[in-house]
Protein backbone atom coordinates (compact mmCIF):
# COMPACT_ATOMS: atom_id res chain seq x y z
CA UNK A 1 0.00 0.00 0.00
CA UNK A 2 1.61 3.42 -1.21
CA UNK A 3 -0.05 6.28 0.33
CA UNK A 4 1.19 9.99 -0.95
CA UNK A 5 1.40 12.60 1.86
CA UNK A 6 0.17 16.13 0.01
CA UNK A 7 -0.48 19.54 0.67
CA UNK A 8 0.55 23.28 0.31
CA UNK A 9 4.05 23.89 1.30
CA UNK A 10 4.89 24.63 4.78
CA UNK A 11 1.75 22.45 6.40
CA UNK A 12 3.66 20.08 7.88
CA UNK A 13 4.43 17.53 4.86
CA UNK A 14 7.99 16.11 5.95
CA UNK A 15 7.47 16.91 9.78
CA UNK A 16 4.53 14.20 9.25
CA UNK A 17 6.66 11.90 7.33
CA UNK A 18 9.44 11.82 9.20
CA UNK A 19 7.73 11.37 12.33
CA UNK A 20 5.70 8.58 10.73
CA UNK A 21 9.06 6.93 9.25
CA UNK A 22 10.89 7.47 12.14
CA UNK A 23 13.38 9.15 9.60
CA UNK A 24 15.18 12.59 8.56
CA UNK A 25 15.03 11.55 5.22
CA UNK A 26 12.71 14.35 4.32
CA UNK A 27 14.24 17.84 5.08
CA UNK A 28 12.02 19.50 6.95
CA UNK A 29 12.22 23.76 6.72
CA UNK A 30 10.08 26.72 6.93
CA UNK A 31 10.49 27.63 3.15
CA UNK A 32 8.78 26.15 -0.21
CA UNK A 33 9.79 23.79 -2.08
CA UNK A 34 12.52 21.62 0.47
CA UNK A 35 11.15 18.46 -0.43
CA UNK A 36 12.27 18.36 -4.58
CA UNK A 37 12.31 14.37 -4.64
CA UNK A 38 9.52 12.56 -3.55
CA UNK A 39 11.04 10.71 -0.20
CA UNK A 40 9.51 7.61 0.67
CA UNK A 41 9.68 5.15 4.05
CA UNK A 42 8.47 1.95 4.44
CA UNK A 43 7.18 1.39 7.75
CA UNK A 44 5.25 -1.98 9.33
CA UNK A 45 1.81 -2.03 10.38
CA UNK A 46 1.27 -1.92 14.00
CA UNK A 47 -0.78 -5.27 15.18
CA UNK A 48 -0.71 -6.62 18.52
CA UNK A 49 -2.14 -9.75 17.14
CA UNK A 50 0.97 -10.75 14.59
CA UNK A 51 2.94 -9.46 18.27
CA UNK A 52 0.93 -12.03 20.30
CA UNK A 53 2.08 -14.52 18.04
CA UNK A 54 5.80 -13.97 18.18
CA UNK A 55 5.73 -14.14 21.65
CA UNK A 56 4.03 -17.61 21.25
CA UNK A 57 6.41 -18.98 19.20
CA UNK A 58 9.19 -16.72 19.24
CA UNK A 59 10.21 -17.55 15.30
CA UNK A 60 13.02 -17.23 13.66
CA UNK A 61 11.98 -14.43 11.69
CA UNK A 62 8.98 -11.79 12.25
CA UNK A 63 7.44 -9.84 9.65
CA UNK A 64 4.61 -7.16 9.36
CA UNK A 65 2.79 -6.03 7.40
CA UNK A 66 3.78 -2.73 5.71
CA UNK A 67 2.74 0.71 4.33
CA UNK A 68 5.18 2.79 2.16
CA UNK A 69 4.81 6.83 2.67
CA UNK A 70 5.86 9.14 -0.22
CA UNK A 71 6.40 12.67 1.08
CA UNK A 72 5.14 14.99 -2.36
CA UNK A 73 6.30 18.29 -2.82
CA UNK A 74 4.01 21.09 -1.66
CA UNK A 75 1.36 21.97 -4.00
CA UNK A 76 0.17 25.42 -5.06
CA UNK A 77 -2.45 27.32 -6.61
CA UNK A 78 -1.52 26.32 -10.50
CA UNK A 79 0.10 23.22 -10.23
CA UNK A 80 -2.13 21.48 -12.91
CA UNK A 81 -0.25 24.40 -15.25
CA UNK A 82 3.01 23.65 -13.90
CA UNK A 83 3.34 26.34 -11.41
CA UNK A 84 6.16 25.86 -8.71
CA UNK A 85 6.91 22.06 -9.25
CA UNK A 86 3.63 21.13 -9.76
CA UNK A 87 3.33 18.84 -13.06
CA UNK A 88 5.96 16.54 -11.65
CA UNK A 89 4.67 15.80 -8.30
CA UNK A 90 1.13 15.19 -9.80
CA UNK A 91 2.61 12.44 -11.93
CA UNK A 92 4.11 11.12 -8.09
CA UNK A 93 0.59 11.35 -6.88
CA UNK A 94 -0.33 9.07 -9.85
CA UNK A 95 0.99 6.47 -8.24
CA UNK A 96 -0.01 6.29 -5.34
CA UNK A 97 -3.17 4.30 -3.63
CA UNK A 98 -4.37 7.11 -1.51
CA UNK A 99 -3.96 10.53 -0.40
CA UNK A 100 -3.05 11.72 3.04
CA UNK A 101 -4.15 16.00 2.48
CA UNK A 102 -2.30 17.25 5.48
CA UNK A 103 -4.18 20.51 5.87
CA UNK A 104 -2.66 23.73 8.65
CA UNK A 105 -5.03 23.75 11.39
CA UNK A 106 -3.11 25.99 13.90
CA UNK A 107 -1.73 29.43 13.60
CA UNK A 108 2.14 30.37 14.01
CA UNK A 109 3.91 34.00 12.86
CA UNK A 110 6.83 32.58 12.48
CA UNK A 111 5.67 30.14 9.76
CA UNK A 112 4.56 31.25 6.66
CA UNK A 113 1.41 30.24 4.96
CA UNK A 114 1.77 29.64 0.91
CA UNK A 115 -1.16 29.49 -1.56
CA UNK A 116 -0.17 30.99 -4.61
CA UNK A 117 3.43 32.99 -4.29
CA UNK A 118 6.40 32.12 -2.27
CA UNK A 119 6.68 35.78 -1.43
CA UNK A 120 3.05 36.65 0.36
CA UNK A 121 2.47 34.72 3.11
CA UNK A 122 -1.49 34.78 3.38
CA UNK A 123 -3.86 33.94 6.52
CA UNK A 124 -4.28 30.00 7.57
CA UNK A 125 -7.43 29.19 5.76
CA UNK A 126 -8.22 25.38 5.41
CA UNK A 127 -11.22 25.41 2.82
CA UNK A 128 -8.94 27.72 1.02
CA UNK A 129 -5.97 25.16 1.00
CA UNK A 130 -8.08 22.15 0.91
CA UNK A 131 -10.04 23.78 -1.98
CA UNK A 132 -6.72 24.73 -4.29
CA UNK A 133 -5.08 21.34 -3.52
CA UNK A 134 -8.42 19.62 -5.24
CA UNK A 135 -9.09 22.43 -7.78
CA UNK A 136 -5.72 21.50 -9.16
CA UNK A 137 -5.94 17.62 -9.34
CA UNK A 138 -9.64 18.30 -10.50
CA UNK A 139 -7.68 20.67 -13.60
CA UNK A 140 -5.23 17.76 -14.11
CA UNK A 141 -7.71 15.32 -14.52
CA UNK A 142 -10.53 17.36 -16.46
CA UNK A 143 -7.14 17.51 -19.29
CA UNK A 144 -6.45 13.81 -19.13
CA UNK A 145 -10.43 13.20 -19.53
CA UNK A 146 -10.35 15.48 -22.44
CA UNK A 147 -7.20 14.23 -24.27
CA UNK A 148 -8.96 10.70 -23.68
CA UNK A 149 -12.52 12.43 -25.71
CA UNK A 150 -10.49 13.38 -28.16
CA UNK A 151 -9.08 10.06 -29.10
CA UNK A 152 -12.11 8.09 -29.42
CA UNK A 153 -14.34 10.38 -30.88
CA UNK A 154 -13.51 9.25 -34.27
CA UNK A 155 -13.97 5.87 -33.16
CA UNK A 156 -17.25 6.33 -31.59
CA UNK A 157 -18.66 8.20 -34.63
CA UNK A 158 -17.66 5.32 -37.06
CA UNK A 159 -20.31 3.12 -35.21
CA UNK A 160 -17.82 1.36 -32.66
CA UNK A 161 -20.34 0.41 -29.67
CA UNK A 162 -17.56 -0.21 -27.22
CA UNK A 163 -16.21 3.83 -28.24
CA UNK A 164 -19.68 5.14 -27.95
CA UNK A 165 -20.34 3.33 -24.71
CA UNK A 166 -16.91 5.46 -23.18
CA UNK A 167 -17.65 8.31 -24.98
CA UNK A 168 -21.00 9.06 -23.17
CA UNK A 169 -19.41 8.75 -19.63
CA UNK A 170 -16.50 10.32 -20.43
CA UNK A 171 -18.14 13.12 -21.71
CA UNK A 172 -20.89 12.86 -18.19
CA UNK A 173 -17.38 12.77 -16.14
CA UNK A 174 -16.02 16.00 -17.95
CA UNK A 175 -18.83 17.66 -17.75
CA UNK A 176 -18.78 16.59 -13.62
CA UNK A 177 -14.89 17.74 -13.53
CA UNK A 178 -15.64 20.84 -15.60
CA UNK A 179 -17.68 22.15 -12.35
CA UNK A 180 -15.35 21.44 -9.91
CA UNK A 181 -16.26 18.70 -8.57
CA UNK A 182 -13.70 15.74 -7.79
CA UNK A 183 -13.87 12.02 -9.86
CA UNK A 184 -14.48 10.86 -6.47
CA UNK A 185 -18.37 11.80 -6.61
CA UNK A 186 -18.91 11.05 -10.02
CA UNK A 187 -21.67 8.28 -10.02
CA UNK A 188 -19.01 5.47 -12.09
CA UNK A 189 -21.24 2.58 -13.38
CA UNK A 190 -19.49 -0.72 -10.71
CA UNK A 191 -20.87 -3.29 -12.84
CA UNK A 192 -19.61 -1.78 -15.96
CA UNK A 193 -15.81 -4.07 -16.18
CA UNK A 194 -14.97 -1.57 -19.29
CA UNK A 195 -15.16 1.08 -17.48
CA UNK A 196 -13.25 -0.05 -14.49
CA UNK A 197 -10.45 -0.72 -16.78
CA UNK A 198 -10.47 2.58 -18.31
CA UNK A 199 -10.81 4.13 -14.57
CA UNK A 200 -7.89 2.40 -13.71
CA UNK A 201 -5.84 3.03 -16.93
CA UNK A 202 -6.60 6.74 -16.43
CA UNK A 203 -5.66 6.86 -13.00
CA UNK A 204 -7.59 10.07 -11.87
CA UNK A 205 -6.17 11.81 -9.03
CA UNK A 206 -9.24 13.55 -7.81
CA UNK A 207 -10.72 9.74 -7.77
CA UNK A 208 -8.25 8.55 -5.05
CA UNK A 209 -9.28 8.01 -1.51
CA UNK A 210 -8.58 11.08 0.83
CA UNK A 211 -7.64 11.17 4.38
CA UNK A 212 -7.73 14.78 5.55
CA UNK A 213 -5.05 15.23 8.36
CA UNK A 214 -5.52 18.44 10.05
CA UNK A 215 -2.26 19.23 11.73
CA UNK A 216 -2.29 21.45 14.77
CA UNK A 217 -1.02 22.18 18.01
CA UNK A 218 -0.92 20.09 21.30
CA UNK A 219 -3.68 21.83 22.45
CA UNK A 220 -5.87 20.93 18.86
CA UNK A 221 -5.15 17.75 19.21
CA UNK A 222 -6.18 16.72 23.18
CA UNK A 223 -10.04 18.51 22.11
CA UNK A 224 -10.18 18.61 18.41
CA UNK A 225 -13.57 19.70 18.40
CA UNK A 226 -12.49 23.44 20.10
CA UNK A 227 -10.43 23.86 16.96
CA UNK A 228 -12.76 25.53 14.81
CA UNK A 229 -9.96 25.11 12.23
CA UNK A 230 -10.76 21.10 12.43
CA UNK A 231 -14.16 22.29 12.62
CA UNK A 232 -13.87 23.14 9.02
CA UNK A 233 -11.90 20.43 7.45
CA UNK A 234 -14.14 17.63 9.17
CA UNK A 235 -17.46 19.26 7.61
CA UNK A 236 -16.31 19.30 4.31
CA UNK A 237 -14.67 15.98 5.04
CA UNK A 238 -18.03 14.45 6.18
CA UNK A 239 -19.97 15.93 2.93
CA UNK A 240 -17.11 13.89 0.19
CA UNK A 241 -17.85 10.79 2.61
CA UNK A 242 -13.62 11.04 3.31
CA UNK A 243 -11.62 10.62 6.57
CA UNK A 244 -10.15 12.99 8.71
CA UNK A 245 -7.84 12.52 11.34
CA UNK A 246 -6.44 15.48 14.01
CA UNK A 247 -2.45 15.37 14.69
CA UNK A 248 0.07 17.36 15.73
CA UNK A 249 2.83 16.57 13.71
CA UNK A 250 5.76 18.09 15.27
CA UNK A 251 4.78 15.66 18.28
CA UNK A 252 4.55 12.62 16.53
CA UNK A 253 8.19 13.59 15.53
CA UNK A 254 9.59 14.03 19.22
CA UNK A 255 7.27 10.89 19.97
CA UNK A 256 9.35 8.72 17.30
CA UNK A 257 12.32 9.42 18.74
CA UNK A 258 11.91 8.22 22.02
CA UNK A 259 11.97 4.84 23.00
CA UNK A 260 8.68 2.21 24.21
CA UNK A 261 8.78 3.32 27.58
CA UNK A 262 9.26 6.94 27.15
CA UNK A 263 6.96 7.11 24.52
CA UNK A 264 3.62 5.73 26.29
CA UNK A 265 4.62 7.95 29.14
CA UNK A 266 4.39 11.30 26.71
CA UNK A 267 1.69 9.91 25.09
CA UNK A 268 0.06 9.65 28.90
CA UNK A 269 1.12 12.96 29.87
CA UNK A 270 -1.01 14.01 26.48
CA UNK A 271 -4.00 12.30 26.85
CA UNK A 272 -2.60 10.50 23.81
CA UNK A 273 -4.17 6.29 23.37
CA UNK A 274 -2.41 5.50 19.89
CA UNK A 275 -0.01 7.65 17.48
CA UNK A 276 -1.13 9.81 14.93
CA UNK A 277 0.92 6.59 12.81
CA UNK A 278 -1.38 3.92 14.04
CA UNK A 279 -4.39 6.02 13.64
CA UNK A 280 -3.62 6.84 10.04
CA UNK A 281 -2.27 3.26 9.21
CA UNK A 282 -6.29 2.37 10.80
CA UNK A 283 -7.74 5.09 8.34
CA UNK A 284 -6.03 3.65 5.52
CA UNK A 285 -6.93 0.38 6.00
CA UNK A 286 -10.86 1.32 6.52
CA UNK A 287 -10.70 3.44 3.54
CA UNK A 288 -9.38 1.03 1.34
CA UNK A 289 -11.17 -1.75 2.21
CA UNK A 290 -8.23 -3.68 3.71
CA UNK A 291 -6.95 -6.70 6.38
CA UNK A 292 -4.86 -8.96 7.68
CA UNK A 293 -4.38 -12.72 7.97
CA UNK A 294 -1.75 -13.94 9.59
CA UNK A 295 0.34 -16.88 9.41
CA UNK A 296 2.66 -18.55 12.52
CA UNK A 297 5.33 -21.28 13.66
CA UNK A 298 8.62 -21.28 14.24
CA UNK A 299 10.46 -20.31 11.24
CA UNK A 300 8.22 -17.04 10.66
CA UNK A 301 5.14 -15.20 12.03
CA UNK A 302 4.05 -12.87 9.28
CA UNK A 303 1.42 -10.38 8.83
CA UNK A 304 -0.24 -10.65 4.98
CA UNK A 305 -2.83 -7.49 3.76
CA UNK A 306 -5.20 -8.47 1.33
CA UNK A 307 -8.63 -6.69 0.23
CA UNK A 308 -11.99 -7.16 2.22
CA UNK A 309 -13.70 -10.27 0.21
CA UNK A 310 -10.78 -11.83 -1.02
CA UNK A 311 -11.47 -15.41 -1.05
CA UNK A 312 -8.97 -18.39 0.16
CA UNK A 313 -7.01 -19.32 -3.05
CA UNK A 314 -6.18 -15.57 -4.28
CA UNK A 315 -5.40 -15.05 -0.07
CA UNK A 316 -2.27 -18.24 -0.55
CA UNK A 317 -1.39 -16.13 -3.89
CA UNK A 318 -0.08 -13.44 -2.03
CA UNK A 319 1.88 -15.62 -0.35
CA UNK A 320 2.82 -17.34 -3.75
CA UNK A 321 1.57 -18.56 -6.83
CA UNK A 322 1.70 -22.33 -6.38
CA UNK A 323 -0.40 -21.89 -2.97
CA UNK A 324 -2.80 -20.52 -5.47
CA UNK A 325 -2.69 -22.62 -8.33
CA UNK A 326 -2.49 -25.81 -6.45
CA UNK A 327 -5.01 -24.89 -3.50
CA UNK A 328 -6.58 -27.84 -1.73
CA UNK A 329 -8.00 -26.22 1.65
CA UNK A 330 -7.18 -23.68 4.40
CA UNK A 331 -6.78 -24.75 8.08
CA UNK A 332 -8.31 -21.47 9.78
CA UNK A 333 -8.38 -20.63 13.41
CA UNK A 334 -9.73 -17.03 14.39
CA UNK A 335 -7.39 -15.24 16.57
CA UNK A 336 -10.00 -14.26 18.92
CA UNK A 337 -10.83 -17.86 19.43
CA UNK A 338 -7.35 -18.58 20.12
CA UNK A 339 -7.30 -15.83 22.46
CA UNK A 340 -10.78 -17.17 24.28
CA UNK A 341 -9.09 -20.75 24.59
CA UNK A 342 -5.87 -18.99 26.38
CA UNK A 343 -3.46 -19.08 23.12
CA UNK A 344 -3.83 -23.44 23.88
CA UNK A 345 -3.62 -24.59 20.18
CA UNK A 346 -4.21 -27.60 21.52
CA UNK A 347 -7.35 -27.01 23.27
CA UNK A 348 -8.56 -25.04 20.26
CA UNK A 349 -8.27 -27.59 17.92
CA UNK A 350 -9.68 -30.26 20.79
CA UNK A 351 -13.05 -28.29 20.98
CA UNK A 352 -13.01 -28.52 17.54
CA UNK A 353 -12.34 -24.79 16.49
CA UNK A 354 -10.06 -25.09 13.86
CA UNK A 355 -12.16 -24.71 10.38
CA UNK A 356 -11.88 -26.94 7.37
CA UNK A 357 -12.46 -24.18 4.71
CA UNK A 358 -12.36 -24.15 1.05
CA UNK A 359 -11.97 -22.14 -2.37
CA UNK A 360 -15.13 -20.46 -1.53
CA UNK A 361 -14.13 -19.21 1.58
CA UNK A 362 -14.04 -15.05 2.15
CA UNK A 363 -11.18 -14.56 4.40
CA UNK A 364 -11.65 -12.44 7.81
CA UNK A 365 -9.62 -10.22 9.29
CA UNK A 366 -7.75 -12.03 11.75
CA UNK A 367 -7.54 -15.34 10.79
CA UNK A 368 -4.72 -17.79 11.21
CA UNK A 369 -4.06 -19.94 8.28
CA UNK A 370 -2.45 -22.78 7.01
CA UNK A 371 -2.87 -23.79 3.21
CA UNK A 372 -2.68 -26.99 2.07
CA UNK A 373 -2.29 -27.29 -1.42
CA UNK A 374 -0.35 -29.46 -4.38
CA UNK A 375 1.20 -28.74 -7.64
Amino acid sequence: MKLGIVGLPNVGKSTLFNAITSTKNAQAANYPFCTIEPNSGVVPVPDERLDKLCEIWNPDKRTPAVVEFVDIAGLVKGASQGAGLGNKFLGHIRACEAIIHVVRCFDDDNIIHVVEDATKPVAVDPEGDMETIDTELILADLELVQNRIARITKTAKSGNKTAAAELAWLEALCAHLGEGRSARTFAFDAGDDAQAAARREMGLLSDKPIIYACNMDDDGVADPDANPYYQIVHTRAEAEGAQVIPICAKTEEELAELDADDRAMFMEDLGLTESGLDRLIRASYALLGLISFLTDGKKECRAWTITQGTKAPQAAGKIHSDFERGFIRAQVIGFDTLADCGFDYAAVRSKGLQRTEGKDYVVRDGDIIEFLFNV
